[in-house]
């Protein structure tokens, strides 16, 4: 134990070639993670796969990396923060070179499932790396690098996609290159300074066991529901079985001496209302950039590279809008924040209902952007909130929680929106078509393929390709308002829930925190 945690000191910090490589990894995560929906239409036709099948290729990494972030967090601290970062590192590059050679979809959504793993390891071990690496201002401004590079690959994540996978090799060259951009950061890693937690007392495995089997569970319901039907023993049976763990799950935590989630922090008005925000979100803009890039393929007819451009205008105010609110963020409260976040995303998504075969950039841009504007603001607060929320004895397990739910969100929300299209298309289809007819062109329309939806569609039907676009929009439009509801709720909720003064504020007996209770900089991440 002495050695560990006196390594250290033998070993020079290098914080700059630290950033480097933590940030060199952690940006192809979201690039990963967004651009897999760009290249489902050719997993699709190259694997002939189905669509629970191809929805499985992006909602297997959202679930293992939502499920494995509070365990690897705590493992970093037992056997090592970079330990856990190059395990973490080398886990991903390895899952992106079995998905890049994979022969049927059984192998790549198994690599999916292993990418999540390490993208989870690799996110957790870096942060911690860089933590124990900066002091002060200098943690700050690495932390604001740390952001800048999700950022960056959840900005241009479908374009990059789009441009490999309609240039350079297709889906396979996409991952591919995936695996050989991280290889010089293993190379560099060796470089890193080890530490641990010399009083670490391990790891939650009952929360851990319960928290990850019922999510799976629940997301199983949600992909194989658009598929068997809502009432078939599968999806309920499954359903049941959530609700049965995740309430064994709170019993757990409630008991054991160092659980995984505190679940009396959602006890507090405020820690409820910040740990929404990143849930709220994952349906407005996550899953967005999951189910829209299909969607453009199949009824526009755009390649793949034109669907990550279009996506950029949603993405674009994500590098920019974080830095502008900076400027504001010490003078204008959070919960004025955050209710304007969710109010410019459930106006984007209102407005965003005009989407319909056909339509033009210009038309497009408004609630593209607007959505983007609202959830850059969000990138700002968010983090910070969840840390200033609570007392700072309790800011590790706060932190945790929080990015435990952003992850679980947007894991639920792509399961979620993508049962809505498949639901909603395939009833729109079957009062034309017939219902064998319907499954099987949905199948195809959700996986950007109109030409497999119009090869499905009975002899003889007229006009085939305008009753799968008219389809397929009505089921957006659902999905949409459906969306910008949730965020106009939330934004009330949010805005009645934050109230209060935040409990750093009130320890740190802070006379101007505590006169303007929720007015905290929210930059520190």
């Amino acid at each position: 134990m002495t050695s560990s945690v006196a390594e250290p000191s033998r070993r020079r910090p290098r914080p700059m070639l630290t950033l480097a490589v933590v940030c060199g990894a952690i940006v192809l995560v979201p690039v990963t993670a967004t651009g897999a929906s760009v290249a489902i239409p050719d997993i699709s036709g190259d694997l002939d796969a189905g669509l629970a099948e191809a929805q499985w290729v992006v909602n297997a990494f959202f679930l293992t990396f939502a499920a494995f972030m509070a365990i690897t967090g705590s493992l970093a601290d037992l056997t090592g923060r970079r330990r856990m970062f190059a395990g973490g590192v080398a886990l991903f590059c390895a899952s992106m070179l079995v998905a890049a050679f994979a022969f049927d979809t059984a192998v790549l959504v198994g690599a999916r499932v292993l990418a999540g793993i390490g993208a989870a390891a690799a996110t957790t071990g870096g942060s911690a790396v860089l933590a124990q690496t900066f002091t002060g201002q200098a943690r700050m401004r690495a932390f604001a690098f740390f952001g800048t590079a999700i950022g960056v690959g959840l900005a241009f994540g479908p374009l990059v996609a789009g441009v490999l996978v309609t240039s350079l090799g297709g889906w396979r060259g996409f991952f591919l290159a995936a695996a050989l951009v991280l290889l010089p950061v293993l190379a560099a890693v060796p470089l890193l300074r080890e530490s641990r937690d010399p009083d670490a007392a391990g790891v939650d495995w009952a929360g851990a066991v319960t928290f990850t089997a019922g999510l799976s569970l629940f997301v199983l319901a949600l992909v194989q529901g658009g598929q068997l039907g809502w009432t078939h023993p599968l999806v309920i049976g499954a359903l049941v079985l959530f609700v049965v763990l995740m309430a064994a799950f709170a019993l757990i935590e409630r008991r054991v001496a160092r659980p995984m989630f505190d679940v009396s922090l959602f006890g507090r008005p405020r820690f409820l209302a910040i740990c929404a925000m990143p849930i709220l979100l994952a349906f407005g803009f996550v899953a967005l950039l999951i189910v829209l890039p299909p969607y453009f393929m199949s009824v526009d007819g755009v390649s793949a590279q034109h669907a990550g451009l279009l996506l950029v205008l949603l993405t674009g105010p994500t590098l920019v809008v974080p830095t502008l609110v900076g400027f504001v963020a010490g003078r204008v409260s959070q919960r004025v924040l955050l209710v304007l976040t969710m109010l410019l995303v459930a106006g984007g998504s209102a407005w965003l209902t005009v989407i319909e075969p056909g339509l033009g950039v210009p038309v497009l841009a408004g609630p593209l952007l607007t959505i983007g504007t609202g959830f850059g603001i969000s990138l700002a607060i968010l983090d910070g909130a969840a840390v200033s929320s609570v007392e700072p004895a309790r800011a590790g397990m706060a932190a945790g929680m929080f990015n435990t739910m952003r992850l679980t969100g947007e894991a639920v929300s792509i399961a979620v929106i993508g049962a809505v299209l498949a639901t909603v298309t395939r009833s729109g289809l079957a009062g034309e078509l017939g219902g064998g007819d319907a499954q099987a062109m949905t199948d195809r329309l959700l996986q950007g393929d109109m030409a497999g939806a119009v090869a499905a569609a009975p002899a003889g039907a007229a006009d085939a390709v305008g009753l799968a676009g008219a389809a397929y929009t009505d089921a957006m439009h659902v999905a949409l308002w459906a969306v910008a509801a949730m965020s106009l709720l939330g934004a009330v909720a949010v805005g009645a829930l934050m109230g209060g003064t935040p409990p750093g504020a009130r320890e740190s007996g802070d006379a101007e925190a505590v006169g303007d209770e929720d007015r905290e900089p929210a930059l520190a991440d």
